[in-house]
């Protein structure tokens, strides 16, 4: 990622809505574009880590999905909500990044043994920092999910998106988000039900240091292109 630079936030009301953030930066205000990634870092994150498992391409990732939503920002014509269409645009870079790196060929069989299911990946800091057992849990058994099933079960358990709300994200129909999801919840297992339950909500945190690295290399790259 590029060279981090001090940035300056410029307040702005939290219940602003989102098309008028929009329209103010397309005004001018470009500073405000802060804001509204600081809304939807925890969602784009999350989708984002439902297509790539790899931390630093995940946040490779995000950034130019970011970068991308400003270029096109006049583009966004609220048919859909800002939320949906930024949604969509981080879908599609973390595919683009799969392509990339060849990565297509990614796990697509449920696992046969509890204890496969239950093997956890390399811990990250971030995972270190969400200590509870039962986190841990779901976030290795929700990468063992086939792609089509974990990007689905992100949106809709972890992110708590709507089945409708996923089903435009996603661009299928709300059937067919029911049952990627019913599927989802098939390959956790009835022995994670109860920690995907009650802990999925909190898995998968873009904790606020990576949340202010990110947004500061955003800016920055905004900054140089728009000098």
């Amino acid at each position: 990622m590029g060279s981090m630079m001090a940035i300056k936030t410029v307040p702005v009301e939290g219940t602003l809505p989102d098309t008028e953030v929009v329209r103010r930066v397309l005004a001018g205000e470009r500073a405000l574009f802060e804001e509204l990634m600081r809304r939807y870092n925890q969602r784009v994150y999350r989708t984002i880590r439902g297509i790539l498992r790899n931390e630093q391409e995940i946040e490779d990732t995000m950034q130019q999905a970011y970068l991308l939503a400003y270029a096109h920002l006049g583009e966004f014509a609220g048919a859909s909500s800002f939320s949906t269409w930024l949604t969509r645009i981080a879908i599609n870079e973390a595919y683009a990044c799969l392509r990339k790196l060849r990565r297509l060929s990614v796990v697509d069989e449920i696992p046969d043994s509890a204890e496969d299911i239950m093997r956890s990946p390399p811990e990250t800091p971030e995972h270190r920092a969400v200590a509870q057992e039962s986190m841990r849990l779901v976030e290795s058994a929700v990468d063992r999910l086939p792609l089509s099933y974990r990007t689905t079960f992100m949106l809709r358990e972890v992110e708590q998106l709507s089945t409708a709300e996923t089903s435009e994200t996603l661009g299928i129909t709300e059937e067919a988000v029911k049952t990627r999801l019913h599927r989802a919840r098939l390959g956790l297992r009835d022995t994670l039900a109860v920690a995907v339950g009650q802990s999925a909500p909190q898995a998968f945190a873009f904790l606020a240091p990576r949340c202010d690295r990110l947004v500061a290399a955003v800016m920055a790259a905004i900054e140089r292109a728009d000098v």
